[in-house]
């Protein structure tokens, strides 16, 4: 049987390997033969997936911001086609990537209409509701939605979708995450320092709107406490020459790591953070975090004033729940003294942290039990056309 997932960016990269080893293992479990075909990146390749196109740097938030890729997007979203029209599938996995994946999704839905989709972790149209239309098309040619958010599922099932809550794999991310002390061990991080992560980016744009105010409150931060050093885990590779010149010019007593996210989370007092699927990550894990996002003013502008957009977070954990469990800074918000103000208040007021951790515990209860990958798996191979 074959199977074709498309995603982009790191996060759909992640989630689509997390996918696959699940998928992987229900089908030996099934004695299914199957065969994996994508458009993601690194970790897909690494699980298994045959890949049409690398689509992990491919990626970016907001109007302007898209631009340039455009191209390289539709360029990808040719080559998936054309590979579909001569090889179609038994299913398609679409894993949030709203643009490419409507194409695509459309594209189906008119030519090959007996290919059953499954939409799993659905663009945050509940979140923005921008753009109702979108919704309409998603739920048009999605045959099953896998929900990762209870609120997803609730908005999606109102919409007409057929929809299953299946929970957030980053609830089975975490499984395996070493603990605080063989993290902090193979980190040689010492007893008496204070480790905070920061994470700038994972796409191209962050590295102009992100890592300037981040590393500036990280500067402060680091003239007020001695015994802080920061860890900065790389998401994709091609950034660590920019940000090891920044740490340079900013004067940080940083480490940038590879491949070592999970060590730096595990080992971390604290983070400084762009909003993204991290935010969760370092929430599972418990650790106190400030959320920081920032896009090209004319963007925010044109959702402010022309698309009437209002968002009640940016942050996922602040989302689950729908109240503030962590501080978010946001465009105007986003300057360095409000970092800096916030991080202090946190890493020195032990009942802020109490109530975070508190808070964490309430928003773990929203996001499913282990099993979600294998979950998720399951709901995909009933719909392949000779198991229902």
């Amino acid at each position: 049987m074959r199977i074709f997932i498309s995603t982009g960016e790191v996060s759909g990269d992640l989630q689509g390997s997390l996918l696959i080893a699940a998928l992987k293992r229900q089908a030996a479990a099934a004695s299914l033969e199957l065969e994996i075909v994508a458009l993601g990146g690194e970790k897909m390749l690494e699980a298994g997936a045959t890949l049409l196109g690398n689509t992990s740097s491919i990626g970016s938030m907001g109007i302007l911001e898209s631009l340039p890729y455009i191209l390289p997007t539709l360029k990808v979203q040719r080559q998936a086609i054309a590979y579909l029209k001569q090889n179609p599938p038994d299913l398609v996995v679409l894993i949030d990537y709203m643009g490419p994946n409507l194409g695509i999704g459309t594209y189906l839905q008119q030519h090959l209409p007996q290919v059953p989709i499954v939409y799993y972790i659905a663009p945050q149209e509940w979140v923005w509701a921008v753009n109702v239309r979108n919704t309409a098309r998603i739920v048009s040619f999605t045959d099953k939605l896998l929900a990762i958010f209870p609120e997803e599922a609730r908005y999606f099932r109102e919409k007409g979708a057929k929809v299953s809550w299946v929970g957030h794999p980053l609830v089975d991310r975490i499984q395996n995450a070493p603990s605080r002390q063989e993290a902090r061990a193979k980190l040689e991080i010492t007893p008496e320092q204070t480790a905070i992560a920061l994470l700038p980016a994972s796409r191209r744009q962050e590295l102009k709107y992100l890592l300037p105010v981040i590393f500036q409150a990280a500067q402060t931060v680091q003239a007020k406490l001695p015994e802080v050093h920061f860890w900065i885990p790389l998401s994709l590779e091609i950034y660590r020459q920019p940000i090891e010149q920044a740490i340079e010019r900013y004067g940080l007593r940083a480490t940038v790591v590879s491949n070592q996210q999970k060590e730096v989370f595990a080992a971390a007092d604290f983070a400084i953070t762009k909003s993204g699927t991290v935010n969760l990550e370092l929430a599972l894990l418990n650790v106190p975090q400030v959320v920081v996002y920032r896009l090209n003013p004319i963007t925010v502008w044109i959702a402010r004033k022309i698309l009437k957009g209002s968002i009640p977070f940016a942050s996922p954990p602040n989302l689950v729940v729908m109240k503030p469990i962590v501080p978010e800074f946001l465009q105007e918000q986003a300057t360095p003294e409000n970092i800096t103000q916030a991080v202090m208040e946190l890493l020195l007021n032990p009942e802020r942290i109490q109530q975070t951790l508190a808070d964490y515990t309430q928003m773990r209860q929203c996001l499913g039990e282990v099993g979600v990958c294998d979950r998720a798996a399951q709901e995909i191979l009933q719909i392949l056309p000779n198991n229902s």
